[in-house]
């Protein structure tokens, strides 16, 4: 059987670039029938990547089957994977997030979790001398990947290793890093087709933060006045989103790339006390800017409070 190899839901550009490598090289180079599949639509920035480098956008699929083989890549929380994953022969985990627990396996399987910004980065150690075999195609979706997770390595989760990988991939390309990264946060930041729901979805994670059930998303923009103009739909949004996923509140913070900020919207008291707790932030409005915050996993998640 074709092994299936996919991310989180709501594909981020990692969890739609990593999949179309890995099943690369596992096809290519390691002799294993494989595909890249994902568990939703990817977001502009992803589908910019496959517009650019000429790559197929992977079938969206809801579950899987009993059995089937699978590889997991970008997670390894189960909340953020196919209701049944449990059910699959899940044959190899690539992972760069903390262990959370909760996936059963067959039998023993090769499991790589690093502490690198990127799934793509610790994919193409994984190929060791093999990497140079990439096409372009894949060299520039392992490249957008890296670019994008680490904010063109503005964020804190980003490693020398990181840069590095990054930079042989764009110099193999002939690939101008800040050009080719701005045409990404363009696109990134290009949502008004997308409606307040979809936005709040769109690159979110459910946490549980001392019995509160959070789920917190990020926006990353060059263009945050665009998503703060909406801030009092997406607000509004928050209530039925919120109800609809089984969450007690959306924490959205719309990430700056350029200024290196987030604003976090604070609709309610709930969040005032978050903001407070977490980030000793003083808030007077319905938003409040916290400085230098940029990563989810590194600087947000961590800290919150209630």
């Amino acid at each position: 059987m074709t092994i299936q190899v996919f991310g989180h839901k709501s594909p981020d550009t990692d969890s739609t670039g990593s999949p179309i490598v890995w099943a690369w090289y596992l096809t290519e180079v390691a002799g294993q029938a494989a595909k890249p599949v994902l568990l939703g639509e990817p977001n502009t920035e992803a589908a910019f990547m496959l517009s650019r480098w000429g790559l197929d956008k992977p079938a969206i699929i809801a579950d899987v089957e009993a059995g089937a083989p699978v590889v997991i890549v970008d997670t390894n929380n189960p909340a953020e994977l196919p209701a049944s994953v449990n059910d699959a022969d899940i044959r190899q985990i690539i992972d760069h997030h903390a262990l959370i627990g909760g996936l059963k396996t067959k039998g023993p399987i090769d499991i790589t979790l690093r502490p690198l910004a990127c799934t793509a980065t610790i994919m193409v150690d994984l190929m060791g001398d093999d990497a140079a075999r990439m096409p372009e195609a894949i060299k520039g979706a392992a490249l957008t990947c890296i670019l994008s997770d680490t904010l063109e390595f503005r964020s804190p989760t980003t490693t020398d290793h990181d840069r590095a990988v990054a930079e042989k991939l764009a110099a193999d390309l002939g690939i101008d890093i800040p050009a080719y990264a701005a045409e990404m946060f363009a696109a990134k930041s290009d949502v008004s087709s997308f409606s307040d729901a979809e936005l709040l979805r769109m690159d979110s994670k459910e946490y549980n933060v001392d019995g509160k059930e959070f789920r917190v998303s990020v926006l990353e923009t060059t263009a945050p006045k665009v998503l703060l103009d909406r801030k009092d739909s997406l607000m509004a949004s928050m209530v039925d989103v919120a109800k609809e996923d089984g969450a007690d509140q959306v924490l959205l913070f719309v990430i700056d790339i350029l200024n290196e900020e987030a604003t976090l919207l604070v609709p309610n008291d709930l969040v005032k006390t978050v903001a407070e707790k977490s980030f000793g932030a003083s808030v007077s409005g319905d938003t409040v800017v916290l400085p230098g915050i940029m990563s989810r996993k590194k600087q947000i998640i961590p800290n919150l409070k209630v």
